[in-house]
């Protein structure tokens, strides 16, 4: 099957051709740094970082961009209000925009342009949109004049009339029409301003993407990104000014994710994973419902750090992030989360199995990295060859149906299922030939290579040690040693009630060859 990728610009899904052969230009809208970053801000990265690990699966030279907006109304306005310079509280909220990057595992990202070291380039732009009757000056302003584009709302589907009651359309009784939007704003005393040809001031906030998507990237890309919240007035003004100055279509494929939304349940990730996965939102009335419902004021537009690392790792959020089409809605809320880390632990399982069966490590086997060297099934029986290139198969046909993640996280589910069911029916716990674990290999190599494209169980979970986990590690010994006494004794009565206490605390026993195994449930 071929990649198919949903346009925002035709509500169609499309065959996936790049405007040079073998290469992908990506960029994705980043942050204003005026806050520290919020769960919210971590879905479209999480989400691109993922499509560039397909496409370049996929054998293509991918060049993603996140921009850094450092200088802002709201950003002055914090700082402001902090008794901070805005330089130094863009620098620190960039900095934990990064560290929380980092945290999840978004590590594809080629340039992070920041929109002051582009002004220069911005007012080249906006002089030449002047020169072009696309926009004019007003007061130590300029704004774009949006009648002078004749397919002007083309992708927000919006008329002029209607975008008048748009967000961030700036107020000025002067414009030439109440919809023209600032390209450069005057300043005011106190404020960040750069010296211009109309006087000092600033950027607007819709030239940075254009000017530095341009710079970097070139005056056509082949994908732009970014939350359905953005498609009007950003992205439709990013369109408008960028064509309007080139002459040339701005973007191939426009691709918008689904909002993070507060006070739903989706129920349990995995084997009951997201049955929407499969069917994402595309309809206008319901693109309208998502930014309505857009998550803001609840507890998960706080710093992400303390309002969901604090409570769950990094890479549970990235699995929960990934568990629904980009183009869905994600329900967002502790307990969901929470539930997703339930039905992972079965993963970690796994992997702590292959190293006690193998003497490998799971996280260090040298899995392929392109569909076309992809993990060799040969050595299996073909029952399980069968078995295995069916849900590769089916995992790949999910990611090239506009990058399902849904859909191939549920694969993974049951790629797990497989894997333990021939550990167990061949009892490899107890024995185990060379042949069988070489085929067991094979199966792990090839659900790494599959994981691996969703950026998940890529190194192994720090688990945090401390007094406490020292004492509760003591403690367990002292239990299940004095369980296997009963057990030796035959004094089976006593043995149980250990066993049913501990399950009923959530611990589980697992008794194996090399002696018993406990885990938190």
């Amino acid at each position: 099957m071929s990649l198919r990728v949903y346009n925002t610009l035709t509500r169609e899904k499309e065959l996936f051709e790049t405007i040079e052969p073998g290469k992908v230009s990506m960029y994705l809208c980043g942050p204003t740094v005026y806050k520290p970053a919020h769960i919210g801000h971590m879905v479209g990265p999480v989400i691109f970082d993922t499509v560039k690990r397909y496409l370049s699966y996929n054998g293509y030279d991918v060049t993603f961009v996140i921009n850094i907006t450092d200088v802002d109304d709201k950003l002055i306005n914090k700082a402001t209000e902090l008794g901070m310079e805005v330089k130094a509280l863009a620098e620190q909220m960039t900095q934990d925009y990064f560290d929380n990057l980092n945290s999840m595992g978004v590590d594809s990202i080629d340039h992070f342009p920041y929109a002051t070291d582009y002004i220069k380039d911005m007012q080249s732009m906006i002089q030449g949109l002047i020169d072009k009757g696309h926009a004019y000056p007003l007061n130590g302003d300029v704004y774009f004049n949006v009648t002078s584009d004749a397919d002007y709302g083309k992708l927000s589907r919006r008329s002029v009339e209607a975008m008048m009651a748009g967000t961030r359309v700036e107020s000025n009784e002067s414009k030439k029409n109440p919809a023209d939007f600032a390209l450069w704003k005057g300043s005011k005393d106190g404020e960040p301003a750069w010296e211009s040809p109309w006087g000092p001031g600033r950027p607007g906030w819709h030239i940075e993407c254009s000017v530095m998507s341009c710079r970097i990237l070139g005056e056509s890309i082949d994908i732009h990104g970014g939350g359905l919240d953005l498609m009007f007035p950003h992205h439709e003004n990013e369109l408008a000014q960028s064509e309007s100055s080139s002459g040339k279509t701005f973007v191939r494929y426009w691709m918008h994710n689904g909002l993070m939304q507060s006070g739903k349940n989706t129920g349990k990730v995995g084997g009951g994973h997201d049955k929407r996965g499969d069917k994402p939102v595309s309809e206008s009335d319901a693109e309208e419902a998502q930014i309505a419902n857009k998550l803001a004021g609840s507890a998960g537009a706080e710093s992400v750090k303390t309002a969901v690392f604090a409570h769950h790792h990094p890479e549970v959020v990235r699995f929960f992030l990934l568990s629904t089409h980009y183009r869905s809605p994600i329900d967002f809320s502790l307990e969901n989360i929470a539930n997703t880390e339930k039905s992972m632990e079965g993963f970690y399982r796994m992997f702590e199995n292959f190293e006690r069966i193998t003497g490998e490590c799971f996280y260090e086997l040298p899995a392929p990295t392109t569909r076309e060297a992809t993990t060799d099934l040969a050595g299996l029986s073909e029952e399980s060859k069968t078995v295995l290139t069916d849900l590769r198969d089916r995992f790949l046909e999910a990611m090239d149906d506009d990058f399902n993640t849904g859909g191939g996280i549920g694969l993974l589910f049951e790629m797990r299922r497989v894997i333990n069911g021939f550990v167990s029916q061949n009892k490899l716990e107890e024995s185990c030939s060379d042949e069988q674990k070489s085929q067991l290999k094979t199966m792990l190599t090839l659900f790494k290579e599959l994981s691996n494209l969703v950026g998940v169980f890529r190194k192994p979970i720090e688990k945090e040690t401390g007094v406490d986990d020292e004492f509760v590690n003591g403690l367990m010994d002292l239990v299940l040693e004095i369980r296997k006494q009963m057990r030796e004794e035959k004094n089976w009565a006593v043995a149980d009630k250990i066993r049913d206490a501990l399950n009923e605390l959530k611990v589980e026993v697992e008794d194996g060859k090399e002696g018993v195994r406990w885990s938190r449930g």
